[in-house]
């Protein structure tokens, strides 16, 4: 394992990308600590940074370029941090890439920087934040102290983790298709992989660097194979059912994933034949890793899911209320009515609150299903919301608290109140987590 201090240590670095998410600010801090010569660069101005550079206050070896991206941070230094967000073919990547200033993404680096830790990294369209939470809390008893949790989890940075990782230490990571270009860039797959399903989303991103939704759907595929295409003989890949017939070839041990492999006689608190998926996905990494059945079952059966995936906040007057806040597809939303219901039709007793921002998907299943499922819904406003044209009856209502006041008059005794977007948050909220916050407050508020 290199000395990470030592690595850092008067480099200089360009970070393009800061957010409000965590990440950025927690790779910031770290590399600031460790005494790197740091550009910060980011499109969002000082002023909608502010929570993030307040907590960065104290760092003086960081310059900050805010509002705009220029071409100079780009050139004579050491090598550039890019963000998950920011696309490949940016102007300013290339640039580095045509002065040969290498390109790093944050858990890429860490993991050249860890090479005798265990690396799992959890890819899909849906699933993927539950199952890499279930893997790292079934670890965590097996292995205890020996288990570090990142990638694309919400408020964490993965560089960070070198202060802690120990060699033969496991690092369990959620990766988007984002991340895993880095992965891809570099020729690298994680150690165990698993590739929950399959599914379009993010076409808003992929059509922008497409000629046609098929090359679209193919580059967005082409991303997440990144999790296996460079695995070596030793490696493992699991794929959930959700793969479907997509050909998935690796140099690897490649398993599949079922619904029955788990126990029927578990006593499950998450619901929904998808988290039956999910599970599953769960107990083949733990069986790879030699985990003892009693385990497993222990920690699934504790398991209560992850915030803003149909995360149950609380029973008010007898109608139950949830936040799935993260369901930006209307893949996710069907679930959630499946689930919710029990999969059968016999009672529409749910009340739905959705609406939000364009991803350029296919919603004609959405508008099918909907009715099967909801006595009533409420629409916040959004370009998807608008590209519905009225196919989806429902109360168009101007902003989430005034949605909740509206659904509530629609609920009665025993129904279950439900969030769950199926669109994007821009627009009306920083991000998905920053809607799920909003919906949460306002729940938490009622009298």
């Amino acid at each position: 394992m290199k000395n990470y201090k030592e690595f850092f240590k008067g480099k200089k670095i360009t970070m393009l990308g800061l957010g409000l998410l965590g990440r950025g600010l927690n790779d910031a801090k770290f590399l600031a600590e460790c005494g790197a010569d740091l550009i910060v660069t980011d499109l969002k101005t000082e002023e909608q940074l502010k929570p993030t550079l307040n907590k960065l206050d104290k760092y003086k070896n960081i310059k900050y370029v805010l509002g705009e991206h220029r071409l100079e941070d780009f050139t004579h230094r050491d090598f550039i941090i890019k963000a998950a967000g920011v696309p490949l073919d940016s102007p300013h990547i290339l640039e580095a890439k045509r002065k040969n200033i290498p390109v790093e993404m944050d858990e890429v680096l860490f993991t050249k920087l860890v090479k005798d830790a265990i690396t799992i990294g959890v890819t899909g369209t849906r699933g993927k934040t539950t199952v890499t939470y279930l893997v790292y809390e079934i670890l965590k008893v097996a292995f205890p102290g020996k288990v570090h949790l990142g990638g694309n989890i919400k408020g964490l940075a993965t560089l960070p983790l070198l202060k802690k990782v120990k060699s033969g230490d496991i690092v369990v990571m959620e990766l988007s298709s984002w991340q895993l270009q880095g992965w891809g860039d570099s020729k690298m797959s994680p150690h165990i992989s698993v590739f929950t399903n399959f599914m379009d989303d993010h076409l808003n991103y992929y059509k922008k660097i497409s000629k046609s939704e098929e090359e679209a759907k193919a580059k967005y595929f082409y991303d997440k194979s990144s999790i296996y295409i460079n695995q070596k003989e030793k490696d493992f890949l699991i794929c959930g059912e959700g793969m479907g017939n997509k050909k998935i070839e690796t140099l690897g041990i490649k398993i599949i994933s079922k619904k029955e492999d788990v126990p029927k006689n578990w006593k499950l608190k998450i619901k929904g034949e998808h988290n039956l998926e999910n599970i599953a996905s769960a107990i083949k990494v733990a069986e790879i890793l030699n985990v003892s059945e009693k385990i497993i079952k222990k920690v699934v059966e504790n398991f209560a899911g992850v915030e803003g995936r149909q995360e149950f906040l609380r029973e008010y007057k007898g109608i139950k209320i949830y936040n799935d806040t993260t369901a930006t597809t209307p893949d996710a939303t069907i679930v959630a009515l499946k689930s919710l219901q029990g999969g059968t039709l016999k009672d529409r007793n749910i009340v739905l609150i959705m609406g939000g921002a364009d991803k350029t998907l296919d919603m004609s299943e959405l508008v099918k299903e909907v009715p099967k499922y909801c006595k009533k819904v409420i629409l916040l406003p959004g370009t998807g919301t608008e590209k519905l044209g009225g196919k989806i009856d429902g109360v168009l209502v101007k902003s989430l608290k005034e949605g909740l006041i509206e659904a509530l008059k629609w609920v009665n005794k025993g129904d279950i109140l439900l969030f769950s977007p199926a669109f994007a948050s821009f627009g009306m909220f920083k991000n998905e987590f920053d809607r799920g916050e909003k919906f949460v407050k306002l729940v938490k508020k009622l009298k």
